[in-house]
């Protein structure tokens, strides 16, 4: 597989995973509240302050991954993120359709995460275009 294809593999990655973190995170800040979303964590026993850093994380990070900045650490930290999210879902099933959420979406958010993690951010990344 030549460079070029390696680079453009990366940058759909890159798409995909930051524009998905960026909807889940513009979700829970414009839709859920930034409360709302403390409120849900809570209520599932992890304490609020996890809802409002994962709102941080999912809209920066989600913005970094599409500029391809900082990629292979977003990316590591999403693909935890997502493994916790699995194990959270687990009692729920395999299919995210089922009442409350499966494990099948995190787990291959994390999946994905994990290939952009082995990949890096590739050529077509703000960091690399600007130093040329």
């Amino acid at each position: 597989m030549t460079q070029y294809r390696i680079d453009l593999a990366a940058l759909m990655l890159r798409i995909g995973l930051g524009a998905m973190y960026l909807a889940h995170g513009l979700t829970k800040l414009l839709i859920f509240t930034p409360a709302g979303t403390a409120s849900y964590f809570e209520s599932l026993g992890i304490p609020g302050i996890i809802g409002y850093l994962t709102i941080i994380f999912e809209i920066g990070g989600g913005l970094f991954l599409l500029l391809g900045i900082l990629t292979q650490l977003i990316a590591l930290l999403a693909v935890i993120q997502m493994i916790v999210i699995s194990f959270i879902h687990s009692p729920n099933g395999f299919s995210f359709s089922n009442i409350g959420g499966g494990w099948e979406y995190p787990a291959f958010m994390a999946l994905t995460a994990l290939a952009l993690l082995l990949l890096g951010g590739g050529r077509f990344s703000v960091l690399r275009l600007a130093k040329k």
